[in-house]
């Protein structure tokens, strides 16, 4: 019996670790209570699932298990009836399992119904036995007539297995379970006959529905999901009453069971194309995504919903506003599922009210307090965003309503406005003036260093008339404050008198803000001490007291120590004073406006050198802002670079739009359209002509994406022989190599055996162990090779995660004279790459993820290859990661290069990759930075690009 063919028995699990020896067993059976019996009949039951039989113990079973009445020796007796060796080295039927039939016998007579029930659930297990089989005919066939419905279901399955495996001990068995299906009246007994039926006796089945075509959708739950069934069947043969099932199926839509809705929807629109029929199903879809408590049934509806909508998204458009009621539910996971198939069901027809709709839903998340209420908002915002984008129509109508949220305290929420407004002044020139202006209105309600950033750019960037950049520079100096910054900020601390000074300077005759000296002695870092007078604590004090006192928000961040927020408003600053310049006469007030900024610049540089900051300014920033001023001193020479801050920036910026609706629409066309490549040889299988059977049923969807060349390609023997892993030497007894096949989350390995010996190899055990986050499915049988034959072995993996796994393992044998061998296996490394697929992400997602991740994996580059270009390729192909970084972005001759790239595993983890290098006179220099949430990836692709690195040929194109 080959490994396929094999029995797989119920398992009865071991907590003994100790074997105990035969007679001790025989003793237990013999004198031991019921309680002992039980103990020791499941260690029988459990050596000989593990290959130790002991037929000795069948007679004692026999003797003192089988007479006893406890029910739960019987149920366990059961399984060892399953499992215990009945048949003798000729093959023929041990004596004693005629004593094992005839207990049989009178267990399906026994007056207890449960008895009698869990006997016929036991002969399902048996039915490969013929000869247990036939004298228990009678008894099963007369079990049909019980009173009691639990054995009557029982047996009607018996009946089942028995006709299926044996046709001949039961010939008239479909008539038969007709007959007990027209008197029975238990819904269960009902749909096991009728399960029968469809299995057995097809054209039984079909006339059973057609007798009850009127009563369908008043049957049983059970008794409606197989009639699904048996017309799912019935009409991939080409069915007369093809109209009639459709007919019903419309019927079994409504039914009152979600499981029955569910598949006779997932039926319907596979018996007809029909627009009502699709709609109606969409339909059932939406309502149960809507009304089902279960998160992961609605993720199913939704992922059915989703294919649906490919194939039939004209008809399916109208039903954009039932989807979009999906987002009452709580779960996120459902939420964004639903919003990312309402934005592709959006169309110019509905899309006024679909972003009404998210418009009051995002109200909705301010007025009250949602559990995830801020990722829902951002989704919110995200969604709005890409209709705005994408229908013009609406962009102004929602701009102004998501500029509210430029104050949020949610972070991201803020940033993702910030980013939906930059694009849409940018794509809608008509816009630009209102759109500023309630950005200058919304500058006070503002909070994040990133959205003033933001909103700094696009302020420089897009205030084009003279009143705008008057209105931009006063709504500056009001978030900013009182300036020169360092001299109003000492004018606060003389000021402020700390507590508990007034009073002491009262009793000693001093006036306010008088410093008294006082001895204290005060520990210095060094050890050493030193005195510290009242004046030092005081001036201390004050510092406190000044940077505690209420300020004005970009004031606030600037003295806290953000002075990249100061670059990029030195930088819009510059821009609004050039284009002032360009575009007025009034040569005093462009002067004024001039000094004015640079007066800001300045102040945020003194500021910075002083002890008002918690972190002194960094040099970056110093010298923008140092080269902001110098572009304002030199404004009358119109220098080379005014064309830069007036222009370069804005167009680089729209060519990243460019570039990144160039690479959405080259990924929805890659998605959409896949070219068809069938070989001129292949042979051209007709359906008509095909014998229709029963047990080859032809699958219309799998014969039209066979046809379009849609369908997986089966892998050529080439790309097999590269699989093919050798695990033992050419000279060892046994000659063993492994076809290891990934198959989504499992390792397939096929291991074929060869006996290289002139001896019969018995009991032969293929044992595997795994290294990593894989675990053994099933333990391989064991195996008598004959001299010089083959042996085929399949064993199956399971993998958790993505991390390069370890298989390794040995042979065990028994040789001639019953001595024991052994050879080593090995190993076989699995391979990340299977797992990895290219996936892409935005900027703001891959910088967010960035900072998140914890775990990071540094490479240095080390590689023959000299051009950066090249090596960036060559990192690409190696790890199965895409370029985030755009192609303009790396064009032109330069000795640097970096580049972010970015993969998904099939497990949905993360991968981040950033490639830093630069041309030198010995090749390449710099490193790969690895990031990711958990370390087996940033290990196993940190390996990658090391191995890779070692081949000094550069990757084939």
């Amino acid at each position: 019996m080959s490994a396929a063919d094999s029995t797989c028995y119920t398992i009865v699990s071991d907590d003994h670790a100790e074997s105990p020896t035969t007679q001790e067993l025989r003793t237990a059976l013999q004198k031991g209570s019921d309680e002992v019996k039980l103990d020791t009949l499941r260690r029988i039951i459990v050596s000989t699932i593990n290959g130790n039989p002991q037929p000795q113990l069948l007679m004692p079973v026999i003797q003192y298990v089988m007479p006893s009445k406890n029910k739960q020796l019987k149920k366990l007796l059961h399984f060892y009836w399953e499992v215990c060796p009945k048949y003798d080295d000729e093959g023929k039927l041990k004596q004693e399992m005629i004593l094992v039939v005839n207990a049989i016998r009178n267990d399906l007579q026994h007056p207890n119904e449960y008895i009698r029930g869990s006997t016929l659930r036991f002969l399902q297990k048996i039915s490969k036995d013929a000869e247990l089989l036939e004298p228990l005919i009678p008894t099963c066939r007369a079990c049909l007539e019980h009173r009691h419905s639990y054995v009557r279901k029982n047996a009607v399955f018996a009946v089942y297995t028995i006709y299926r495996s044996f046709e001949h001990l039961i010939p008239d068995a479909p008539e038969l379970i007709q007959t007990f299906l027209a008197a029975e009246s238990d819904a269960t007994c009902k749909r096991n006959a009728f399960v029968f039926l469809a299995n057995c006796a097809m054209d039984k089945a079909v006339q059973y529905i057609l007798q009850v075509y009127d009563q369908i959708s008043t049957l049983d739950e059970l008794l409606q999901m197989s009639v699904i069934e048996v017309i799912r069947l019935d009409c991939k043969t080409d069915s007369t009453h093809r109209s009639r099932w459709i007919r019903c199926i419309f019927e079994l839509v409504n039914a009152s069971s979600h499981t029955v809705r569910y598949e006779a929807a997932s039926t319907l629109t596979t018996l007809t194309q029909n627009p009502a029929a699709v709609k109606a199903a969409a339909s059932c879809f939406i309502n149960l995504a809507v009304k089902e408590s279960d998160n992961n049934v609605k993720l199913i509806v939704l992922d059915r919903l989703d294919a649906l909508y490919s194939k039939h998204g004209h008809v399916l458009d109208g039903l954009v506003m039932d989807v979009i009621q999906v987002l009452s539910s709580a779960d996120m996971e459902v939420r964004r599922k639903a919003m990312s198939l309402v934005l592709r069901m959006v169309s110019s027809r509905n899309v006024e009210e679909v972003v009404l709709f998210l418009k009051k839903q995002l109200q909705r998340t301010q007025e009250q307090d949602f559990e995830k209420n801020s990722e829902y908002r951002q989704l919110l915002i995200q969604s709005i965003h890409v209709c705005a984008i994408k229908f013009s129509e609406v962009a102004a109508s929602v701009v102004h309503a998501l500029m509210d949220f430029l104050g949020d305290s949610n972070n991201p929420s803020a940033l993702d406005v910030v980013a939906f407004v930059r694009e849409v002044v940018e794509k809608f020139p008509s816009l630009r003036q209102t759109v500023c202006e309630r950005l200058i209105q919304t500058l006070p309600e503002m909070k994040s260093a990133k959205v003033f950033r933001g909103v700094f750019w696009i302020l420089g960037e897009y205030v084009e008339n003279v009143p705008g950049i008057t209105e931009t520079l006063q709504g500056i100096r009001q978030i900013i404050g009182e300036i020169p910054i360092l001299s109003a900020e000492q004018k606060l601390m003389e000021e402020t008198v700390p507590d508990g000074e007034t009073d002491a300077a009262k009793e000693n005759g001093k006036p306010n803000g008088t410093a008294v000296p006082s001895g204290k002695p005060r520990v210095l870092a060094d050890g050493t001490y030193a005195t510290e007078t009242a004046f030092t604590s005081t001036s201390s004090s004050k510092l406190e007291a000044v940077r505690a006192a209420a300020k004005p928000p970009l004031r606030t961040l600037l003295l806290g120590g953000d002075f990249f927020t100061g670059a990029i408003l030195a930088a819009a600053l510059t821009k609004l004073v050039m284009r002032f310049d360009e575009l007025s006469t009034d040569r005093k007030r462009a002067n004024s406006l001039k000094a004015e900024a640079m007066l800001m610049m300045t102040s945020i540089i003194r500021a910075g050198q002083s002890k008002f900051v918690t972190h002194p300014i960094d040099e970056d920033s110093l010298e923008r802002i140092l080269n902001c001023i110098q572009t304002l001193s030199e404004l009358e020479e119109k220098p080379p670079v005014h064309e830069i801050f007036l222009h370069d920036t804005r167009s680089a910026y729209s060519y990243m739009l460019t570039a990144q609706e160039k690479r959405a629409a080259e990924k929805k066309a890659a998605e959409t359209t896949k070219e068809a490549i069938v070989q001129v040889d292949d042979l051209l299988t007709f359906r008509q002509f095909s014998k229709k059977a029963a047990d080859d049923i032809i699958d219309f969807d799998e014969d039209i994406s066979k046809a379009t060349g849609s369908g997986d390609l089966q892998e050529d023997f080439i790309s097999n022989l590269s699989r093919i892993s050798q695990l033992t030497g050419f000279s060892d007894p046994i000659y063993a190599e492994a076809y290891v096949k990934v198959q989504g989350f499992d390792i397939l390995l096929d291991v074929l055996l060869v006996n290289q010996t002139p001896n019969t190899l018995q009991n032969l055990c293929l044992d595997f162990a795994t290294l990593g986050d894989l675990k053994l499915v099933e333990r391989p049988s064991v195996y008598t090779i004959a001299p010089h034959s083959f042996q085929s072995i399949k064993a199956t993996i399971k993998v958790s995660s993505t991390e390069t796994g370890v298989i390794f393992g040995s042979i065990l044998w028994e040789g001639p004279n019953m001595s024991e061998s052994c050879v080593i296996l090995n190993d076989i490394h699995i391979d990340i790459m299977d797992y990895i697929k290219p996936a892409y992400c935005t900027e703001g997602q891959f910088r967010a993820m960035w900072t998140e991740f914890e775990w990071e994996n540094r490479v240095n580059v080390n590689t023959s290859i000299s051009d950066p270009r090249e090596y960036l390729k060559h990192i690409m192909q190696s790890t199965n990661m895409s370029c985030l970084t755009p192609e303009g972005a790396m064009s032109g001759d330069c000795g640097f290069l970096s580049a972010n790239m970015y993969a998904r595993s099939l497990f949905g983890e993360d991968a981040l990759a950033n490639l830093s290098v630069e041309t030198c006179e010995t090749g390449l220099t710099g490193h790969v930075r690895i990031r990711s949430k958990t370390q087996g990836i940033a290990l196993s692709l940190g390996d990658r690009i090391t191995m890779a690195q070692k081949d000094n040929k550069p990757p084939v194109p």
